[in-house]
Protein backbone atom coordinates (compact mmCIF):
# COMPACT_ATOMS: atom_id res chain seq x y z
CA UNK A 1 0.00 0.00 0.00
CA UNK A 2 1.28 3.90 -1.13
CA UNK A 3 1.70 5.47 2.33
CA UNK A 4 2.09 9.06 1.36
CA UNK A 5 5.04 11.64 2.88
CA UNK A 6 5.31 14.92 3.55
CA UNK A 7 6.57 15.99 0.30
CA UNK A 8 3.48 13.30 -1.38
CA UNK A 9 1.34 16.13 0.74
CA UNK A 10 3.19 19.23 -0.14
CA UNK A 11 2.88 18.29 -3.77
CA UNK A 12 -0.63 17.18 -4.07
CA UNK A 13 -2.06 19.95 -2.33
CA UNK A 14 -0.50 22.39 -4.74
CA UNK A 15 -1.48 20.29 -7.63
CA UNK A 16 -5.31 20.37 -6.75
CA UNK A 17 -4.83 24.19 -6.19
CA UNK A 18 -3.87 24.82 -9.54
CA UNK A 19 -6.23 22.35 -10.98
CA UNK A 20 -8.90 23.56 -8.78
CA UNK A 21 -8.23 27.28 -10.43
CA UNK A 22 -7.85 25.47 -14.20
CA UNK A 23 -11.51 23.66 -13.57
CA UNK A 24 -12.85 26.84 -11.97
CA UNK A 25 -11.21 29.27 -14.70
CA UNK A 26 -12.27 26.24 -17.58
CA UNK A 27 -16.22 26.20 -16.22
CA UNK A 28 -16.46 29.85 -16.29
CA UNK A 29 -16.81 29.92 -12.31
CA UNK A 30 -13.58 31.98 -11.87
CA UNK A 31 -12.15 34.97 -14.38
CA UNK A 32 -8.53 34.68 -14.57
CA UNK A 33 -8.02 37.74 -13.38
CA UNK A 34 -9.65 36.75 -10.76
CA UNK A 35 -7.93 37.34 -7.20
CA UNK A 36 -8.69 33.97 -5.87
CA UNK A 37 -7.65 32.48 -9.20
CA UNK A 38 -4.10 34.34 -9.02
CA UNK A 39 -3.69 33.28 -5.43
CA UNK A 40 -4.51 29.66 -6.08
CA UNK A 41 -2.09 29.56 -8.85
CA UNK A 42 0.39 31.25 -6.85
CA UNK A 43 0.54 29.80 -3.88
CA UNK A 44 -0.27 25.60 -5.65
CA UNK A 45 2.58 26.05 -7.75
CA UNK A 46 5.13 27.62 -5.39
CA UNK A 47 3.92 24.39 -3.13
CA UNK A 48 4.44 22.20 -5.80
CA UNK A 49 7.62 23.40 -6.29
CA UNK A 50 8.60 23.21 -2.93
CA UNK A 51 7.63 19.48 -3.06
CA UNK A 52 9.67 19.37 -6.80
CA UNK A 53 12.68 20.74 -4.90
CA UNK A 54 12.60 18.14 -2.02
CA UNK A 55 12.63 15.73 -4.59
CA UNK A 56 15.74 17.02 -6.66
CA UNK A 57 13.39 16.94 -10.11
CA UNK A 58 15.06 19.75 -11.62
CA UNK A 59 12.09 19.71 -14.75
CA UNK A 60 9.18 20.37 -12.28
CA UNK A 61 11.38 22.81 -10.53
CA UNK A 62 11.81 24.81 -13.00
CA UNK A 63 7.92 24.22 -14.41
CA UNK A 64 6.48 25.34 -11.23
CA UNK A 65 9.29 28.21 -10.49
CA UNK A 66 8.01 29.50 -13.92
CA UNK A 67 4.60 28.93 -13.00
CA UNK A 68 4.94 30.94 -9.66
CA UNK A 69 6.83 33.48 -10.94
CA UNK A 70 4.19 34.28 -13.85
CA UNK A 71 1.00 34.09 -10.89
CA UNK A 72 3.23 36.47 -8.92
CA UNK A 73 3.51 39.04 -11.76
CA UNK A 74 -0.17 38.29 -12.17
CA UNK A 75 -1.05 39.31 -8.19
CA UNK A 76 1.78 42.72 -8.92
CA UNK A 77 -0.45 43.68 -11.89
CA UNK A 78 -3.89 42.86 -10.17
CA UNK A 79 -2.68 45.24 -7.49
CA UNK A 80 -1.60 48.29 -9.48
CA UNK A 81 -5.03 47.98 -11.54
CA UNK A 82 -6.98 48.24 -8.53
CA UNK A 83 -5.16 51.14 -7.00
CA UNK A 84 -5.32 52.98 -9.93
Amino acid sequence: MFEMTQVDWIGSIGVFMILLAYVLNAFGKLEHNNLSFILLNLIGSALACTASALMNYMPFIILEAVWALVSFVSLINYFRKRNS
